[in-house]
């Protein structure tokens, strides 16, 4: 049986979802990814119009059902983000004796503990591995060392409980299941980020349209996630003030912006002015001085979060970007500037998939990931509906004339009244081959006859008329 996966990313910009299949051998297959707008109804990650979100969720789960005809979807997994979310520390400690040694019990009575902390005014969306020190020591694997003391450092990763609430309710009223809520910045670091990047340490920045994520890794362990609330839209809206309206303020960030153009450019570029008056021009400096202006805010906010890590100079594989953002034109430069490491795009790592019927570019990150979380199968199959046989109209029959049989010609009574004359039964004949045989022997035997012979040739002559007489038995 094929268990259909299906996968949803609340963005503020647009909601994405992803199709695929599982096999029994854990083999995924992308079958389709759909996107639907979320303008207006999400912002900076967080659901702000129940009512819009419900519609457009129902519109996408009704795209990705046609990519799968026979299929009906009745469960979804989600990936969230938004500026609630991040990470916090959880230390669990326990004291196991002079004579102590860590046990695989040991380390899931921590871990039981753990999941049981409830932080106050937040919910927790996933627990990160632990870092364990044993006696003030870091250790990777502790079961089997004795210690007097183990201390277990978790990575709780939280938000606002509105956030589930109202996901909780649009899944309610498009009448479907939510299997799983998973971390979005997580499930793209799934997906773009080898075990090498983790070992060594980076950072993956996700600049989106509403929020920019960043998520640190060290030692293959989470080492920090955190929400900046500003994306590249504010860069729209401050364009905004060129007196153009947000969509042409959109092209023209996208046409024209240069993150790390430091030159006075006064080439002139033709914008559309409002309320439908004559195109006008605007120098390019006028341009890229405000999209500077705004991104040099934003990068400053990433840096000084990514400097609270501890671990912020030990990242040696550097930062990766991705998102909608970061195509701005020369970002990884302005980037590469600010933070002094190296720096690179993202991209979706397919090898992780059996199969992609379509191109999984870096901005389905997130819900390639989601898909490789899922484990529960998300529709129901209904087959086609099988249409009855052709009917088949007999022909009709052909009409052959019968046979006409002739009766056996009996021979007419002479007088009338008379009786038929039965049939003549006539001996069998000698066959023609011993007559013959017969003749030509007795010519002969006359011509050289000389009488001697005639009392044995009547005597023969005899026999062979009683033979012929006979009747046949």
């Amino acid at each position: 049986m094929i268990n259909y996966i299906v996968a949803i990313d609340l963005g503020t910009s647009c909601i994405k979802g992803i199709i695929g299949t599982r096999s029994l051998t854990g083999a995924f297959t992308v079958i389709a990814c759909e996107t639907e707008s979320s303008a207006g109804c999400i912002r900076r990650g967080v659901i702000y119009n129940v009512a819009d979100t419900t519609q457009r969720v129902t519109a996408l789960i009704r795209k990705l059902a046609g990519k799968a005809p026979g299929i009906q979807i009745k469960k979804v997994y989600v990936g969230v983000g938004g500026q609630s979310v991040r990470s916090i520390d959880h230390v669990v400690t326990k004291s196991l004796g002079a004579d102590g040694e860590v046990k695989k019990e040991t380390t899931e009575a921590l871990y039981e503990e753990c999941r049981t902390f409830k932080p106050e005014g937040l919910d927790v969306l996933s627990i990160a591995s632990p870092a364990f020190y044993l006696n003030g020591n870091r250790e990777v694997d502790p079961i089997g060392i004795p210690c007097s003391r183990i201390e277990a450092r978790y990575k709780l990763i939280v938000c606002r409980p509105s956030l589930k609430q109202r996901i909780y309710t649009i899944a309610e009223r498009a009448r479907i299941e939510i299997p799983g809520i998973f971390v979005s910045p997580l499930a793209l670091a799934d997906v773009a980020l080898s075990e090498t990047d983790k070992e060594l340490g980076c950072a993956l920045l996700d600049f989106g349209a509403g929020t920019a994520s960043l998520t640190i890794f060290k030692n293959k362990q989470l080492a920090g996630l955190c929400t900046i609330p500003l994306g590249s839209r504010l860069i729209t809206k401050d364009l905004a003030c060129l007196h153009v309206v947000e969509t042409e303020a959109e092209r023209l960030k996208k046409a024209y912006g240069d993150a790390a153009d430091d030159k006075e450019n006064d080439s002139p570029v033709q914008v559309n002015s409002l309320n439908g008056a004559a195109p006008r021009q605007v120098k390019l400096s006028e341009i890229n001085e405000v999209v500077k202006a705004r991104l040099q805010e934003i990068t400053e906010n990433v840096y000084a979060r990514l400097k609270e890590s501890e671990v912020a100079d030990k990242l040696n594989a550097g930062m990766i970007i991705t998102g909608g953002g970061a195509l701005l034109k020369n970002f990884d430069a302005a980037v590469r500037e600010r933070f002094g490491m190296t720096v690179r795009y993202a991209s979706v790592n397919k090898a992780l998939f059996e199969k992609t019927n379509v191109p999984l570019e870096p901005e389905y990150g997130v819900v390639a990931g989601l898909l490789l979380k899922g484990t529960v199968n998300c529709s129901s199959y209904t087959p086609p509906p099988v249409s009855p046989p052709p009917v088949i109209k007999p022909e009709p029959p052909v009409e052959v004339e019968e046979p006409v049989i002739q009766k056996p010609v009996t021979e007419k009574p002479k007088e009338e009244g008379g009786t038929e004359k039965p049939p003549v039964i006539r001996p069998p004949r000698k066959p023609l081959g011993n007559r013959l045989i017969n003749k030509v022997i007795g010519f002969t035997n006359d011509l050289f006859d000389d009488g001697s012979n005639d009392d044995q040739r009547n005597e023969t002559e005899k026999k062979n008329t009683n033979n012929t007489t006979k009747p046949q038995e």
